[in-house]
This record gives C-alpha cells, sequence and structure tokens, in this order.
C-alpha cells in the first residue's frame, strides 16, 4: 500500500528546524493522510491501520501545538 508508505515516511520526517509554512504543511498532509486511512479502516476495520491513524494523530498535534504557541492569559 503506497499510503501506509507515505504514513510511515511522514512518521519518520524530522520536524526539528521547520519554518511556519513547513509546519502548517506537515499539519495539512497529516490531516490527508488519516482521513485518507480513515476511508480504508471504515471498509476493513483494521485495527492496524487504527493504530497508525492514532500515531500520525499525535505527531499532527504537536505540530499545531507549536503553530499555536503559548495562550496569552
Amino acid at each position: 500500500m503506497d499510503l501506509l508508505e507515505r504514513a510511515q515516511e511522514f512518521e519518520d520526517r524530522k520536524m526539528s528546524n521547520m519554518s511556519t509554512s513547513d509546519r502548517v504543511e506537515a499539519s495539512r498532509e497529516a490531516k490527508e493522510l488519516i482521513l485518507s486511512i480513515n476511508e480504508i479502516y471504515k471498509e476493513t476495520k483494521d485495527a492496524s491501520l487504527m493504530d497508525v491513524m492514532k500515531r500520525l494523530t499525535v505527531k499532527k498535534k504537536k505540530i499545531e501545538k507549536r503553530l499555536n504557541g503559548v495562550p496569552l492569559v
């Protein structure tokens, strides 16, 4: 599956020293991968696909946390 290979490559990619536009792009790529895998998961109910989606979601949240910055209180 090409989709799982792309997901693995995304997970292995270094996220340090990224510009803001790189972070936005990575966040969108993660979202696209998660939604694509979810479509396959709906049909197959394969637990390994759910694990991949969870790992991608964790990485996506870290990227978005860095994008949004520290909230002002």
